[in-house]
Formats: structure tokens, sequence, C-alpha cells
């Protein structure tokens, strides 16, 4: 009888090759969005020129206002924002995406089948990238820039192109779009654990996809099910394709992104009609601007899951504005204090709630 001693060690199975970020061809998708935008309405070169200075000062006023408002950011450095064109938005947001995908941790895949994967999702990428870029006025990518320590963009031609839709004050709507953005920055620069938890949960979720789909297909009966209750909803849709754990990453997502939203929708607008004077015309008429479109538009909107980022804001604002009237902007920051002061996305539709548990 053999001792136990003697007893040959299990086989272990060594582990899996694993390739950092994703499988996606991101200079082709930089050409792909720049073939495909248009370039924006037209102005003479003194009125681009005039724009351009103007928003790259209201970039500075603006923050000195949030920080007034917020009570986030005093001591820091007052930053430069990056006044770019369409193709310009594409390609920083591009490597922004890159930066912010590349602690994902994901199967090796074949060196043929990784190519074409690549491929496929530059082409796909580069072609909602040539239609948002037509819509997008301005922008904070925390992993932008250079040294990729955040960068603040802001669209000229798009910005032009909304305020002569809306025909309201080229001086206030410039100032009026640096705000929102003005806000996402000190959001990221004044709360030093954010950036990191925000890339953290990002990695996580993209870790945790199911690459081979088995996941999926047993749970097809009911995916279809839930399909057919939630009438085809964009995000409803995005959360029944993952599993349990990649979708609790995701409600983590949702709400620091819907809080972030919503607190610079409502921070913009707080700053009030003595900076931004034109301040509740503007808001009427952009809200309505969100929702509108063409039937194309709509559904365009709807599957790259725009309708779901408008969704955000609103939830996101109601939130802050209702957290800020019974608690004050310092009850309110609070939630900047760790990850886990932050909303849940129950909380976020129901304030009390949050209220009650942080204290």
């Amino acid at each position: 009888m053999r001792s136990l001693g003697s007893v040959p060690p299990a086989l272990t199975q060594p582990p899996a090759p694993i390739d950092s970020g994703l499988p996606v061809n991101w200079d082709l998708a930089k050409r792909t969005a720049s073939r495909l935008m248009s370039s924006g309405p037209q102005a003479s070169r003194a009125e681009a020129r005039e724009l351009v200075v103007r928003l790259r000062a209201d970039a500075a006023v603006a923050e000195g206002h949030v920080r007034t408002v917020t009570g986030l950011g005093e001591g820091l450095p007052l930053l430069p924002a990056d006044v770019v064109d369409r193709p310009g938005w594409a390609s920083a947001a591009v490597d922004g995406m890159s930066a912010l995908t590349s602690g994902a941790s994901l199967p090796r895949t074949p060196k043929v089948a990784k190519a074409v994967t690549g491929t496929t999702a530059g082409l796909q990428i580069g072609s909602v990238l040539a239609y948002l870029g037509g819509r997008v006025l301005g922008q904070y990518d925390p992993f932008g820039g250079a040294d990729g320590a955040g960068r603040l963009l802001l669209v000229a031609p798009n910005v032009h192109a909304a305020q002569r839709a809306l025909d309201v004050p080229s001086t206030d709507f410039g100032l009026w779009v640096c705000l929102h953005e003005a806000t996402h920055r000190l959001q990221f620069t004044a709360v030093p654990w954010l950036r990191d938890f925000f890339s953290g949960q990002v990695s996580a979720f993209l870790s945790l996809a199911d690459t081979d789909g088995s996941d999926v297909l047993t749970r097809l009966p009911e995916i279809a099910k839930r399909m057919r209750e939630t009438r085809g909803d964009a995000l409803a849709v995005i959360e029944l394709l993952q599993g349990p754990e990649q979708r609790a990453v995701l409600d983590r997502l949702l709400a620091l992104t819907t809080l972030l939203e919503g607190h610079a929708d409502h921070v913009m607008d707080a700053v009030g009609p003595e900076v931004v004077p034109s301040v509740a015309t503007i808001r009427e008429r952009f809200t309505v601007r969100r929702r509108g479109g063409g039937l194309l538009d709509r559904l365009l909107r709807a599957l790259l899951g725009v309708e779901a980022k408008m969704k955000q804001y609103a939830v996101g604002s109601a939130f802050t504005s209702y957290v800020v009237l019974a608690a004050g902007m310092g009850g309110f920051n609070r939630v900047w204090e760790s990850p886990e002061t932050l909303p849940t996305r129950a909380e976020l539709a129901d304030p009390a709630a949050w209220l009650r548990r942080v204290g």
C-alpha cells in the first residue's frame, strides 16, 4: 500500500495568459472618426479666433465661480483649457479611452483574432465618436493630456453651433458650458481618491467580462423575458448582459457617473443670473434641445446610450438639489469623503436614505 508521503502532487493548470487593455485599434478609431465627421458650422477667421480666446478666458473664470459655489478646490492652481475642433476632440477622446481601459485584464487571444477584433472595434468606436463629435460641447478627461494628469476640452464649433441654434447670448452660453466642465475638473482635482477609484472600477468591470459568452447563453431565457418587460431600454439591456459580479461594479459606476453629471448640472445653474444673466433661458432651451432631434437622431441616441445619459443628468441633479437644500453644500460634500460615502443607485433616487446613512 502506497504511503501518504508517496502520493504524487496534484496536477495544476498554469494560469491562462492575460492581455492588458482592450483589443482595439485606437489609431484606426481616430482615423475613422476624423474621416466621418463634418467640420461644423462656417465662421470667419475673426469669429473663430474671438470664440477661442473667449472660451479660454471663460474656463478660468468659470472655475473660480465653481469653487465659490461648491467649496471645493481651495488653494489649487487654476489650470487652462484646450479649445479644439471636432477631430481634435475625437483624437483626445480616443487617447482618454485608451488610457482609462489600459488596466483591464482579459484572456489572451490569438494574434490574428486580436487583429480582426481590434479593427472591428476601432471602426465601431470611430463611428460612434463621429456621431458624438457633432454634439459634445466640452469634456473633462481625468486621464488626458501629455502627462496623463487630466485635460479640459472645449469644442469650439459645437459651442458656436449650439449657441446659434438656441438663440441665446454667446457670452453667456460659453461661460455656462465652461461652468459644467470646470465642475467636472474640480471633482477630480479636489477629490484625491476619485481618479484612481473611477479607473479601478472601469478596469474591474472590463476584466469581469464574459468573453466566451457562456454566462449569457445560460441566462438567455431570463434575458429575453426581461427585454420584453423593459421594452428594449438600452441601459436595461446592458445590465441584463452582465453577470452578478459585473453588474455590481456597473451599479457603482452608474451611481458615480450619475452623481458627477448631476452635480455639474446643478452647479452650472446654481452660479446664478448674477454671473450668467440668461441662465434660466439657456437651461430651458437646452433641456428641450437634449430631448429633441429627428427619428434617426433619437434612434442613434438610444442605441448609443445617450438617452440613458440624459436620465443621469436629471436623477443626479435632483439628488444634489435635495441634499443641498436639506443639508447645505457642506452636507452634500460628504459624498467626496470616501468611496463609502458615495450614494448608491437606490440612494440617488431616495436622497433622504443617503442622508440617514451618512448622518
